[in-house]
């Protein structure tokens, strides 16, 4: 018997040798034509609206592995067909997921969407600011840290890491202070004093070690790049601006679509940040690195 967690989030306890059927109110056709390499996959119910999509490096098996499971029976109960989109690898497949559930909004499928409020601690010098995406181009600034969808959550994460690293609430902004009075968590002995004139320039430095993991990373490029997949013979060109992805390039098309498009997008970010920056990727370099944002494998 294996244990796993299904693709909305539930966890299944599965029997191997339990038998198999497919269900009959889903095209068959549409089943046998799904393919073994990377790509995206729509169910889709009776009018042909798609109520949940997917991504894998195996469409098929993952599709099957749906089939198999009957924790999803609601879902399975109102698919009629499954489409699919073939992608040259992973990475791909996860920046088309992405894009679809935004745009399609799929009932069975966790909501993503472009945050109004989208927001981060800028840190220059003094306390963390919170600063807006509306007001701020995150794709170009420096000194941010984090990123959240609305101002509580992002208080919230700064008073978990004042908790954390013994920092004074008070001094970073997250309660009202009285002159010549300790914050709340001195008074417990959890805060070094920075609220009482103790260790302010140590405190300083304390912030910004404890934000550094939390760093969001400026776009390091002057313009579009290309992250180039290729999966049995599929050559695919995805072409991201400012942590935006612009789609792939279409064939025998050397140029991306005009930069006023590209929008910071916290989900493009979250996907290609780390593959981006510690140059794991094969890239065709539309536009010049730079500087120090130059990724390691551009040095």
């Amino acid at each position: 018997m294996r244990t796993h967690v299904s693709s909305v989030g539930l966890l299944i306890h599965g029997d191997p040798a339990l038998s198999f059927s497919y269900p009959e109110h889903i095209e068959r056709a549409s089943l046998d034509a799904l393919p073994s390499q990377p790509g995206v996959y729509l169910f889709r119910d009776e009018a042909g609206v798609a109520i949940y999509v997917g991504k894998s490096v195996n469409v098929r098996g993952r599709v099957l592995s749906h089939l198999r499971t009957p924790d999803e029976s609601q879902m399975l109960q109102r698919t009629r067909r499954v489409d699919f989109e073939r992608c040259g690898g992973e990475l791909g497949a996860l920046l088309r997921e992405s894009r679809l559930i935004k745009q399609l909004q799929p009932v069975f499928n966790q909501k993503l969407r472009r945050l109004r409020e989208m927001c981060s601690w800028r840190l220059d010098g003094g306390a963390p600011q919170l600063v807006f995406a509306r007001d701020c181009d995150f794709a170009a600034t420096e000194g941010l840290h984090g990123l959240y969808g609305s101002r509580a959550s992002a208080q919230q994460a700064l008073r978990e890491l004042a908790d954390a690293h013994g920092l004074c609430a008070g001094v970073l902004g997250l309660e009202p202070l009285a002159r010549g009075r300790p914050c709340f968590a001195r008074q417990l002995g959890r805060c070094g004093g920075a609220c009482v004139g103790v260790e302010v320039a140590q405190h300083a430095a304390r912030v910004s070690a404890a934000l550094l993991p939390w760093r969001v990373a400026p776009w390091p490029y002057a313009g579009p790049v290309g992250i180039v997949e290729e999966s049995d013979g599929l050559r695919q060109v995805q072409l991201v601006d400012r942590w935006c992805y612009l789609g792939p390039r279409p064939a025998g098309r050397k140029r991306a679509p005009p930069r006023a498009a590209a929008q910071f997008d916290i989900d493009v970010y979250q996907i290609l940040a780390k593959p981006l920056l510690r140059g794991g990727l094969t890239l065709e370099l539309l536009s010049e690195p730079l500087g120090d944002r130059l990724p390691r494998c551009c040095e």
